[in-house]
């Protein structure tokens, strides 16, 4: 029982899903050390997993909207697997992320350079920017190979 003025780890699991989307293994991290009994989070969250107040799903779909059009596909599936995700539904959104990452590279190229590198380091510069977004390395390479004219 929580304490007099203190919100349940229902109310608890609540007030942090009214914010974003949680996977259950996030609520479990923020969460435990406020459990009084052990059982007493797994049976909270049971019931709000029940409910359709966590939803695997929309976490993947959420971060996914979040982020797709600033970070490439290998940063999405690291923040998707820090989550605690099912492997199986990692995989699967990765995979349809796999299919835009040259159009969404090219996307945030040409909002952060807008123009192809003038030597050497100005290139090496702009590969490196897009490969700490994420993004694979033949990707980046057609990329900054292409320049402004999105050719490749």
């Amino acid at each position: 029982m929580a304490l007099a003025g203190q919100p349940s780890l229902k109310g608890r699991a609540l007030r942090l899903l009214s914010a974003r989307e949680y996977s259950r293994a996030e609520l479990e991290r923020k969460l435990a050390s406020f459990e009084e009994e052990p059982g007493q989070l797994a049976r909270a969250l049971d019931e709000l997993q029940a409910k359709g107040f966590i939803d695997e799903q929309r976490v993947v779909e959420s971060v996914i909207h979040r982020r797709a059009a600033r970070v490439g596909t290998a940063r999405i599936r690291q923040e998707l697997q820090n989550k605690g995700l099912d492997p199986e539904a990692v995989l699967d959104a990765v995979a349809g992320l796999q299919a835009t990452e040259l159009a969404r590279a090219r996307e945030v190229w040409r909002k952060k350079f807008g123009e192809p590198p003038a030597d050497a380091a100005e290139r090496g510069r702009q590969m490196r920017f897009l490969a700490s977004r994420g993004f694979g390395a033949e990707v980046v390479r057609r990329v900054v190979s292409a320049g402004a004219d999105g050719e490749d």
